[in-house]
Order: C-alpha cells, then sequence, then structure tokens
C-alpha cells in the first residue's frame, strides 16, 4: 500500500489542476443529484424495528385501524388562574379551536377531551389527541406548524394553549452553526500548530470538500432510502473531524520533509505514502466499524452508520488524492522559513541542530528516521542509548509531549495505578445506566411541545405521555366484543397501569384496540416492566379471553429498540474489541502492544459512558451544555460510541506507537523508544485530538437531545482516550514492560505479514537514495527555481 499511495501522490501533485477539477465536479454532481431525487425536506426520523412485536403490530393496525397506526399530537388547554376548561367560555373556545384543527392538513380525527374524559382532577388542564394516518416522518414540512395556528386562536382571557406529542418527539434536529464553530477552533488549533495560516487552512479545505460531497451525496438518497436528521449530522460530525485529521497528519509530514530540504513534489509524496498509509488504515477501521451497524438490524442506526462510514470513506479519498494536489498548487510555499521557530522544530525532531546535520545535509531518516548510525555513534535520528539509565541523551530538542512522557514513565506503575483509578471512578455512574430513546421531557423548556409534556405529566399524569396499545385479536373468542373487554380488565388489574381505555373494536378483522395509560413516564424503568408483564400474561389472557394481545405504540417501540441494542451491544463490543487486537498484532508485531490498546479502548470506553450518565442522567454540570432537566441516556448511544471511538483511537495508537517500534528495533532501548514517539509524534496527536474534540463539542448547541448527547460522548472520549489513555496509559505501559512489550514469539511473527501500515519502507529506500551531499538551507532564489520547476509540462498540467 505505502508503494501505491506513493504514486498516487505523486500523480495527484503532477495532475493537481485536473484533480481538483475532479474534486468540484464531483461536489457538483452531488448538489445536482441532492436538488433532483432528495434533499432536507425528505428527512425520515421514524424509529422503527423490522419484526419486533411492536412493528408487527404498527403494521397491522395501518389495515385495522389507520386512525391510529399514524403518529398523534396533543393539544394541551390550560385555563386562567381561577378558571376551569369547563367553563362555558373557555369551553366554547376549546371547541373552536378543535373545529379548526381539524381543517389542519393531515389530520385524520381530532379527540375532544370532553368525550376522552382527559380533564385533570382540578379542572384547570384538558388535553385533545390529534391523530394522523401517517408516521411522522411522512408530515408535510408545515402540518404541525399549520397545527399550532389553527388552535392559537384559543389564546385569549389568560388561557393557554400548547402543542406537543409524539408528533414533535423526534423532531429534526438542528445543529445552528456547530459546523462553522467547530472549523473556526480548528484553524485556529493548526495555526498554533504549523505556526502558518496558509499551511493552517489547507487541513479545513480539504475537509470541507470531503464534508460537502458525503452530505449532499447523502440528502440526494434520501428520495429512495429513509435516513434521518441525526445520520445526516453524525456524517457532517465525523467527516468534518476526521477530515482535519487525516489530512493533518500528512500535510504535517510533508512539512518536516521540506523543512530537511526536500523538494516539494517528493516531499508530498513520501507524505502520502508514508503517513496516507496510516490515514487509509485508520479510516477503513471506522468504516469496518460504522458499516458493522447495519447488522443490528434498526434501520435508523443502519443510516447513522452508513451515513458515517460515507463520510469517513470520502475523506480518506480527499486525504490521499485531492490534499497532494493542494500541496502542489503551495509549493515551496509550505517549507518553513530558514531560522523560523517551525524549522528549528521540525530539525530538532528528526535530530538534527540549529546548526548541526547528517553527513547529507538532510535528517537521515527523512520523517521515520532509517536504520543506521552516525560515526559518532549517534543514531540517524539524534539518539543516543545511555548506558546506564535505559534514556537516550536530551537536548534542546525535548519538546512538551516528551516531557510529559518522561514524567508520567518515571513512576509508571504509579501512573497506571493512578490512570485507572480515575477512570474507574468517572465510569461508576455507567453501572446505572438507563436507555431509552428520547422524548419531549428532555426538548428543549422553552418549546411547546416541552411545555405541554410537562403540563400533562403534572395535571393527569406522567403515563399519559406515553400511552401504550394494546393490539388484541379475537377472532377465535366465542364473543370478540366480551373478549375485548375482558383483555381490558385483565390489564387494568395489573401494577402501575393508571386507566385502560374502552376497547375500540374493528368486528371485519375481529380485532380490538385497546390504550393503556401507566402510572410512570415512558422512559420510566417501570413503564418497561409493564410491557414486558403484559407480553409475559399473554398465555394467561389467550387461556382466559381466546384472544392474542401484542404490545405497542412509541413507548413499546423504544422498548423494543432498547432491548434490541443491548442485545447487540456485548456481541459488538466483542468483535470490535477482537478486531483491534487482530490489527494491532499485525501493525506491530507485539503481544503486549495489542493488550495493552484493548485495555486501554475499555477503559475509554467506560469512563465515557460514566460521564455521560453523570451529565444527562444524574444532572451534574448539565446546564453547562443547555441541560435543563435529566432523562435517560439515548439507546444508540454505546453502540455508536464504541464504533467511532474503536477507529479513532487505532488512529492515535499508530501515529504514536509506530515511531516508538521503529526506535526500539533501531536502538533496543525501550524507554528512549518511548520518548521517541513522543518527541516524533506527540505534538501532531495532541493537535489531531484537540481538533477533533472542538469539533464535536461544538454540535453541543444542537437542539436534538439524541445528537447532544452522542457530541458529549464523542468529545469526552476523544480527548480521554487521547490523552489519559495513548499519552500516558500506553507509555507507563511500554515503559512498565520494557523489552517484553515488543516481544512476538518467533513461530507466530514467521507467519504473521508485515503490513508496513507506516510505509518504514518506503521511507527507508527513499533515504538510502538520497545523495551523498544535499544543499544547505534553501534561499527565495531556490524557491523560485523550484517554483519555475514544478510547473514545467512534465510535471504540471
Amino acid at each position: 500500500m505505502p508503494a501505491f499511495l506513493h504514486r498516487l501522490g505523486r500523480l495527484a501533485f503532477r495532475r493537481r489542476r485536473r484533480m481538483l477539477a475532479l474534486w468540484l465536479a464531483l461536489v457538483a454532481a452531488a448538489v445536482v443529484c441532492m436538488t433532483a431525487f432528495g434533499g432536507t425536506g425528505k428527512l425520515d426520523n421514524t424509529f422503527s424495528i423490522p419484526g419486533s412485536e411492536s412493528q408487527r403490530a404498527l403494521d397491522r393496525m395501518k389495515t385495522d385501524f389507520p386512525t391510529f397506526s399514524g403518529t398523534s399530537a396533543q393539544i394541551v388547554f390550560t385555563a386562567a388562574d381561577g378558571q376551569k376548561v369547563t367553563d362555558p367560555a373557555d369551553s366554547a373556545r376549546i371547541r373552536a379551536a378543535l373545529d379548526a384543527a381539524g381543517s389542519s392538513p393531515q389530520v385524520a380525527k381530532v379527540v375532544s377531551p370532553f368525550d376522552a374524559h382527559t380533564i385533570s382532577a382540578d379542572g384547570t388542564t384538558a388535553v385533545a389527541q390529534v391523530r394522523y394516518e401517517v408516521p411522522q416522518s411522512a408530515l408535510e414540512p408545515n402540518a404541525l406548524d399549520a397545527l399550532k395556528s389553527a388552535v392559537a386562536g384559543a389564546n385569549q382571557q389568560g388561557m393557554r394553549v400548547d402543542v406537543g406529542g409524539s408528533a414533535f418527539g423526534n423532531a429534526p434536529s438542528e445543529s445552528h452553526s456547530s459546523d462553522i464553530i467547530g472549523i473556526g477552533v480548528a484553524l485556529v488549533i493548526l495555526t498554533l500548530t504549523f505556526g502558518s495560516l496558509l499551511t493552517a487552512g489547507i487541513p479545513v479545505v480539504t475537509a470541507l470538500f470531503g464534508v460537502a460531497t458525503a452530505i449532499f451525496g447523502a440528502l440526494s438518497l434520501t428520495g429512495t432510502v429513509s435516513i434521518s436528521s441525526t445520520a445526516q449530522s453524525l456524517a457532517l460530525m465525523i467527516g468534518l473531524a476526521v477530515g482535519i485529521d487525516y489530512a493533518l497528519f500528512i500535510v504535517s509530514r510533508h512539512r518536516f520533509h521540506l523543512a530537511h530540504g526536500m523538494e516539494p513534489e517528493e516531499s508530498a509524496a513520501l507524505a502520502v505514502g508514508t503517513a496516507g498509509s496510516a490515514v487509509v488504515f485508520a479510516g477503513l477501521t471506522v468504516v469496518i466499524a460504522m458499516t458493522g451497524l447495519t447488522v443490528v438490524g434498526i434501520p435508523y442506526l443502519t443510516a447513522m452508520g452508513l451515513a458515517a462510514a460515507g463520510a469517513v470513506l470520502i475523506a480518506v479519498l480527499v486525504a490521499t488524492t485531492l490534499l497532494p494536489a493542494i500541496l502542489g498548487f503551495a509549493g515551496t510555499r509550505l517549507t518553513p522559513r530558514p531560522g523560523s521557530r517551525a524549522t528549528r522544530r521540525e530539525r530538532a525532531i528528526g535530530g538534527v541542530g540549529e546548526n548541526a546535520t547528517g553527513a547529507n545535509g538532510v535528517s537521515g531518516s527523512g520523517e521515520n528516521g532509517a536504520s543506521g548510525t552516525a560515526d559518532n555513534g549517534v543514531s540517524r535520528t539524534g539518539e543516543r542509548p545511555s548506558s546506564h539509565t535505559g534514556e537516550h541523551v536530551v537536548g534542546s530538542a525535548a519538546n512538551a509531549a516528551e516531557r510529559w512522557f518522561r514524567l508520567v514513565t518515571r513512576r509508571p506503575l504509579l501512573t497506571l495505578v493512578a490512570v485507572v483509578a480515575s477512570l474507574g471512578a468517572l465510569a461508576w455512574p455507567a453501572h446505572d445506566m438507563r436507555l431509552a430513546l428520547p422524548d419531549n421531557g428532555t426538548a428543549p423548556s422553552s418549546s411547546s411541545q416541552r411545555v405541554a409534556f410537562d403540563e400533562v405529566g403534572e395535571k393527569l399524569g406522567p403515563g399519559f405521555n406515553g400511552p401504550l396499545l394494546v393490539l388484541a385479536d379475537t377472532g377465535h373468542s366465542s364473543d370478540p366484543t366480551t373478549a375485548a373487554q375482558r383483555v381490558a380488565a385483565a390489564i387494568g388489574a395489573l401494577p402501575d397501569v393508571a386507566t385502560v381505555g374502552k376497547p375500540v373494536a374493528n368486528p371485519a378483522t375481529h380485532t380490538a384496540l385497546i390504550q393503556v395509560i401507566p402510572d410512570s413516564a415512558p422512559s420510566d424503568p417501570a413503564t418497561k416492566t409493564l410491557v414486558n408483564t403484559i407480553r409475559d400474561d399473554r398465555a394467561a389472557i389467550l387461556r382466559d379471553t381466546g384472544a392474542t394481545v401484542q404490545v405497542t405504540g412509541s413507548t413499546a417501540v423504544s422498548v423494543d429498540v432498547a432491548a434490541k441494542l443491548n442485545s447487540a451491544l456485548i456481541p459488538f463490543a466483542t468483535v470490535v474489541i477482537g478486531l483491534s487486537l487482530l490489527l494491532l498484532l499485525l501493525v506491530f508485531r507485539s503481544l503486549v502492544v495489542p493488550l495493552k490498546a484493548a485495555a486501554g479502548f475499555l477503559l475509554s470506553i467506560a469512563a465515557t459512558l460514566g460521564a455521560a450518565v453523570g451529565v444527562f442522567q444524574l444532572g451534574h454540570l448539565g446546564n453547562l451544555i443547555g441541560m435543563d432537566t435529566t432523562g435517560p441516556v439515548s439507546s444508540f448511544l454505546p453502540i455508536i460510541l464504541l464504533a467511532v471511538l474503536f477507529g479513532l483511537a487505532m488512529d492515535y495508537e499508530v501515529f504514536l506507537v509506530s515511531r516508538m517500534r521503529e526506535s526500539y528495533l533501531r536502538t533496543g532501548n525501550p524507554l528512549g523508544a518511548v520518548h521517541s514517539g513522543a518527541r516524533h509524534s506527540g505534538r501532531v496527536v495532541t493537535a489531531a485530538a484537540l481538533i477533533m474534540t472542538s469539533v464535536f463539542a461544538a454540535f453541543l448547541t444542537s437542539d436534538s437531545t439524541m445528537l447532544k448527547q452522542i457530541a458529549f460522548a464523542l468529545a469526552a472520549g476523544v480527548l480521554l482516550d487521547a490523552f489519559v489513555i495513548r499519552m500516558t496509559f500506553v507509555p507507563a505501559v511500554l515503559a512498565l514492560t520494557r523489552h517484553a512489550a515488543w516481544w512476538l514469539p518467533k513461530w507466530l511473527e514467521r507467519r504473521l505479514p508485515d503490513l508496513d501500515i507506516e510505509g518504514d519502507r518506503l521511507d527507508h529506500a527513499h533515504a538510502a537514495a538520497l545523495p551523498e551531499t544535499a544543499p544547505g538551507p534553501r534561499t527565495g532564489a531556490d524557491d523560485a527555481e523550484g517554483a519555475r520547476a514544478s510547473a514545467t509540462p512534465s510535471t504540471a498540467d
């Protein structure tokens, strides 16, 4: 792969105008397809789980009870102080509002609170039901706004009208200016990292190309496949984060080569062949993990996984094709100025002092460092084994990352104890994690659906916000009407049942629909217990009444989705961890490194879930991210976190530990190798983690609770995994295990293929091919000549 990517990078550099035109055409084609075939107006936010009991019952209700099969809304009327909704004036306004609601678009039926007896005990609140024959995703864009406008006339003389219900429960997520905020923060971090606004802008530009292609491409499919607004936002979030990070790794390597006198074309090709190989590896791990979400069998999750996988795949393609083309346009302008801080830093990383070079004036190994030692006994990257302490000689080249690594490896066992104890404490709340789909109880406090939800829960009981629907098949009963009534009576006698509605029968199909109001809220564990209790009692109900029952409704769907995800979580985690062990075994040819990486991954996942529970379920610091109430964690969060964080963790692991392995193979000094990895990759990994954390954190401004939880978990997960695990736990383990960290049984080593993810052989071959002498520091005249040479017909379009 490195050799292929090296050729690809050179080709893109030389044919930069054609490559740029190709990507511009791809973006334009995606926009045209989105306009012609899809768009945001066709996003589908419906939760469904094919094959589940709740979904089978919903499918049957479409023919047996069409007015109950779609979504529904609630109109909550609250009388002024000292008045009641049953007062003549208020009741007249309510009836007029309900007549207007019945004429709203797509409304199938309006159930008056006076007929359904949904009036609070104190007479101050009345709740009307508005039923649709279509799911929430099939509502016209203005249907809910039209309903609000239709009933707004009842807001007179102190009466308040709020509209909510399940029709609003999974409304499209809005990220507002999250992407702009993330890009702005990323640009600041990149500028500080490179010390150049031009260099900093390149990863942002290429990431925008990738995100535009991915998002417009996904939206062009909304006319034929179900894609949710959350899937779109997740693809945007991940695509932007990895797009900037992948470009950062390659541009950093390119700048390193330029600082050591390499020509721009060869530098770009070598950067794509080396750092680009790790980018492809990291990207494919994310793609595999996200694609693996399809096996769960939930369309909503499938769309999220495929959309995110597509965004990552496009980010990899952009990094290996468009990025070297952009580097070609930049030419020598990316070369750090002689004597600048960037030049001193890049040359120090390569083991070249300010006034000292290797025999050829260039770092002997390029970025990665070639095997071999100079005549004075110092390795070609400037490392020298210490005779006693096992640490290499430290000079001014030591950067902040290396100083941190030296600190955590001074007492590695103490470091490990501190890391495990702190992450364990952070993970502790996860043992009490409650999973459920989001509802209006966690909507923004100023929204109409949240006000309606709170008012209904307070005045009529929390169960009215999530009624259960029991579909009874009475076809085998001698008296279907009596059987339906007996089913309702049996359910009404169960614990946690507030009330049971009168059965609605369909004589033609011998079915009856029974509405069950729980005592508890939709996301309360007691409601889940009630759903399971009704299902467990179906045999007794069949024996006593001759009827079979199925439990459905939005609350039952939520219970089924959570159960499906819970059952898939452990197998999925096993596959992900097993895959990480296998991949890292192949990459690093070591037993300790993969086991250490898997253990660190589990620690970061557990700590992240614990932090999410603490913020969203327990309410700690929730006000800082706009959460004014607590609620369960989204059912989708754990499995999405596993998939995304797996790929990102492998990304940082490869970039950081591969430099340590290379140094160890060259010097045989295990502790010096750890410090070398910090010196070569610590700054870039730190910048990459900060950028990714900032991009994810920017989406905390979203109105969608699910997207807010995903953004928080990914931001916290990257922060913990990069700085606590990769930058602290990993060096401590390697320092503690020393030579054993790089040991592999001979019989296993002979059977494993050498993947060469970092392109070591390519880098070493290039170093060996360097001339014995190289020119000194480049001048402005040299740069101009290089630019003229790069624009000749043989290398440019």
